[in-house]
């Protein structure tokens, strides 16, 4: 068995060597055959293809053609209506330069005609002008005035003609002005004067202080008047020590520090240990008091006023007003009043009245640092305000309500007539005899400087002036403008509270004797 396995090796490699090329040639014939099949295959595809491209092609040609018989077909049709209207436009035009050429002809006859014209009038205007020289050395002649002389008579009766005319136009305005609203001015005023009714007080510069007994001025005085002398040192005032009995007197032009030695010298003879360390400590608490007192009547200012979200130092401020007056009248009360007036007749007149409360309560904030600032108590106030950041418009109604700048607002207005109410009520400020005599006399003065006027009278404490003019020099008519202009000079040079009456009199008398 053994010897037979080589002898089956051997055959079946014969075998194998045999076969291999055999099967090789088979499948070359195959793959031969399948490569002529796919080519005839590929061949024929290619031939349809191509039938399929030409017949594509022939349909495109006919669908391009057709296209661009119909596009020609549009173009013809569009440039036969372009060509229309071109026609159509071109004789338009020459229809227009035919008009253009017959109006250019008319405008050219019409201007010969014009010059023609021009010129006959400029003969005429010379004959005229001739004439008239004629005319006026003839009645220069006849008249025996010079034309400058007979100017002058011309414009002299002109003058007293217009002023004639002036005087009865200012007298229709004046009527009208006061039929529409004087009536409905006086009920706001007179509404609000009544609803703000207040009390008000004239302050001095000295306040006086109760003492127990006589005794206690000695101790105020101390040793080799020590105590008296501290309480003047830290308080700024002095103090007179007199035969009144039983009170002392503070002086000072300062009502704040006059408040404090107050409260100070009080409390000291409450306490009745009076030396320089007690005086001192009451001094501080006196002004601690004070301080609060200021804060206290800030608050009080902003409620009866209704005015609200104030910076608390501008609450400070106006608390401090209680320590300041104008003529004698305290200042705080005076810009409550104002502010309450102000409200009152924005009310009345129907507009939002929180601008004219708020302005009038703040309008005289500068006179609480007028003291210790340079410059008025407006420019002062308006400064206060910008620096605490307060509405544009209350800070135009404070800079306008003595005229520092023009009103533009009816806020505005409605603070300067509720300050010059307040002001000038009776009772509400006092004047210096010197002051008041030097109003009058300015009055009078420029009363007298107008040409006409025979005397005139400042009467009812300055609020009327009366001027009796001759009436051979000044005419009715010219009494109205003489009014007008002599109040208007009396507004530029003058300050004064409230109004002042301008009151013109012209009397013609005629006298005869019966004997």
């Amino acid at each position: 068995m053994m010897e037979q396995i080589p002898l089956i090796i051997v055959t079946f490699l014969i075998s194998v060597a045999i076969a291999a090329p055999i099967g090789y040639l088979v499948r070359k014939k195959i793959a031969e055959s399948k490569i002529q099949g796919a080519e005839y295959e590929a061949k024929r595809l290619i031939e349809n293809a191509q039938k399929e491209i030409a017949n594509m092609k022939k349909e495109e040609m006919l669908v391009v053609k057709e296209e661009a018989l119909r596009l020609k077909n549009d173009l013809e049709q569009e440039i036969k209506e372009r060509r229309g209207e071109i026609q159509h436009q071109e004789k338009r035009i020459f229809q227009k330069e035919e008009s253009l050429e017959r109006k250019t002809e008319s405008l050219e006859k019409r201007e010969r005609e014009l010059e023609r014209e021009h010129q006959e009038i400029e003969r005429r205007k010379n004959d005229i002008e001739e004439v008239m020289n004629k005319q006026t050395q003839e009645l220069q002649r006849i008249s025996g005035l010079t034309q400058l002389e007979a100017k002058n008579i011309i414009l002299s009766e002109l003058d007293k003609n217009l002023n004639e005319e002036k005087a009865e136009i200012i007298k229709k305005v004046e009527q009208d002005t006061k039929e529409n609203s004087e009536k409905l001015a006086r009920e706001i005023v007179g509404f609000a004067i009544q609803k703000c009714a207040a009390d008000h007080t004239s302050e001095t510069t000295v306040s006086v202080v109760e003492l127990p007994n006589d005794d206690m001025k000695g101790r105020i005085i101390g040793r080799e008047g020590r105590n008296i002398k501290a309480l003047e040192t830290l308080t700024g005032i002095d103090l007179i020590i007199d035969d009144t009995p039983e009170a002392v007197i503070i002086s000072g032009f300062d009502p704040l520090r006059r408040e404090v030695a107050k409260i100070a010298l009080e409390k000291l003879i409450n306490d009745g240990r009076i030396h320089p360390a007690k005086i001192e400590e009451m001094v501080e608490k006196a002004k601690q008091e004070v301080e609060a007192s200021i804060k206290a009547e800030g608050e009080r200012a902003m409620l009866e006023t209704g005015v609200n979200a104030l910076h608390p130092d501008l609450v400070r401020l106006i608390g401090k007003l209680k320590y300041r007056t104008s003529y004698g009248q305290n200042v705080l009360n005076h810009s409550i009043e104002v502010a309450n007036l102000a409200r009152i007749m924005a009310d009345e007149l129907g507009i939002d009245s929180k601008v004219a409360r708020r302005a009038g309560l703040l309008h005289d904030i500068g006179k609480a640092l007028d003291h210790d600032m340079e410059g008025t108590h407006v420019e002062i106030g308006v400064e206060v305000l910008k620096k605490y950041k307060e509405n544009p418009e209350v800070i135009n109604a404070v800079w306008a309500h003595h005229g520092d700048i023009e009103a533009k607002t009816i806020n505005d207005v409605l603070v300067q007539a509720a300050d010059a109410i307040s002001a000038s009520r009776p009772g509400a400020r006092r004047e210096t005899l010197e002051a008041y005599i030097k109003r009058l006399e300015k009055l009078e003065e420029i009363a007298d400087s107008f040409e006409g006027v025979e005397k005139s009278f400042a009467i009812q404490a300055g609020r009327e002036v009366r001027l009796i003019v001759k009436p051979e020099t000044v005419s009715d008519a010219e009494m109205v403008v003489m009014a007008k202009e002599v109040a208007k000079r009396v507004e530029n040079e003058m300050d004064y509270p409230g109004q002042i009456k301008v009151n013109v009199i012209r009397e013609t008398r005629a006298i005869e004797y019966a004997k």
